[in-house]
């Protein structure tokens, strides 16, 4: 299967804006053959945290996030994945929205994964709710495990899921300042679980930060497959499940854990 990570810049809190940029990105990756299309994190706000947009940023349940990756994903026939700060479905006054990971499908089905790991050195876990549950979907014979930017760190919740896994997504904002961090955790998270993994970070600023990219998408055996610079661009990769099995069981590290 091939895959394509979009790095992209975000226009900051401008949904409609956003939504009109990505829209012929997603059918440019579509066209190159990528049956999954991974973009940025808060590919339709930014990162904005903080009282001055707190009534701004939270989307309720199936909001513009999620009909735009729904339309995108059917026009397109092709998966679509993006993260966006989406209400819970029984949502409350004053609930938090979450970080939502939610993937398309061609048919317009919706899967979603809520980022465990809020960033609290930044002050996420003051503005959106953590969520609970790993989630591992199978996408055309894909076993494909579902990461939000932060969660990159916590190696534990990668390890759990690596006997179901043959592709990990990690949509981020990732600052410029810690990008050799980035690069590390991305690599080490690839070899250590013999699978492949996507990281797609975004380009341009958004509020303080400066964001440079460096999107990659790495094999299971650490190789790098593809990886961008600091503009935004589309990298690709074949991704297949049978390499997966081939690595773990040439070099059957994983049952010593």
């Amino acid at each position: 299967m091939k895959v394509a990570a979009v790095q992209h810049d975000i226009a900051w809190l401008n949904r409609d804006a956003n939504f009109s940029h990505l829209r012929p990105l997603v059918a440019e990756a579509a066209l190159a053959g990528a049956r999954l299309v991974v973009l940025s994190e808060m590919f339709s706000t930014g990162f904005a945290m903080g009282e001055q947009w707190a009534d701004a940023l939270p989307e309720n349940f199936d909001g513009p996030s999620s009909v735009f990756l729904r339309s995108v994903a059917q026009e397109n026939n092709v998966w679509v994945a993006g993260t966006c700060p989406e209400l819970p479905q029984d949502a409350k006054d004053g609930d938090l929205p979450r970080n939502t990971l939610i993937v398309a499908a061609p048919s317009g089905e919706l899967q979603r994964y809520c980022k465990i790991h809020p960033f609290s050195y930044g002050g996420e876990d003051n503005w959106f709710a953590p969520g609970s549950s790993s989630v591992t979907i199978t996408i055309e014979g894909l076993k494909v495990s579902l990461f939000v930017c932060y969660d990159l760190r916590f190696a534990d919740h990668f390890w759990k899921l690596a006997s179901e896994t043959d592709l990990y997504i990690v949509p981020a904002n990732w600052p410029a300042v810690r990008s050799q961090h980035w690069i590390t955790l991305l690599d080490a998270r690839a070899i250590e679980n013999q699978a492949y993994v996507m990281g797609v970070n975004r380009v341009g600023t958004g509020g303080s930060l400066a964001y440079n990219g460096n999107s990659r998408i790495v094999g299971p055996f650490g190789e790098l497959l593809a990886q961008a610079g600091s503009e935004e661009t589309i990298i690709y990769a074949d991704v297949d499940p049978e390499v997966v099995a081939t690595v773990r069981a040439t070099y059957p590290f994983l049952k010593d854990r």
